[in-house]
């Protein structure tokens, strides 16, 4: 079984719509994110764990291998 998990996800801001690509931590999930452009807030949208999973480009560590944390028990 393949267990390579992407880190890179771009995250794109709803407010404005700017693109910042980052890398997300493998240990916590990530609640709030500042965009670097309009200063926006974001948070997880409802039944989403984290912002990677909202506004990114690819899904949090936890949820590409499927071995959701506490943070992903949504």
């Amino acid at each position: 079984m393949d267990t390579a998990i992407n880190l890179e996800s771009t995250i794109t801001c709803p407010t404005c719509g700017h693109r910042k690509e980052e890398t997300m931590p493998t240990d916590a999930c990530q609640f709030f994110y500042q965009c670097d452009n309009c200063q926006t807030v974001l948070k997880p949208k409802p039944g989403d764990c984290c912002v990677y999973c909202s506004y990114g480009t690819v899904p949090c560590p936890p949820i590409q291998t499927g071995e959701k944390g506490d943070c992903c028990a949504n």
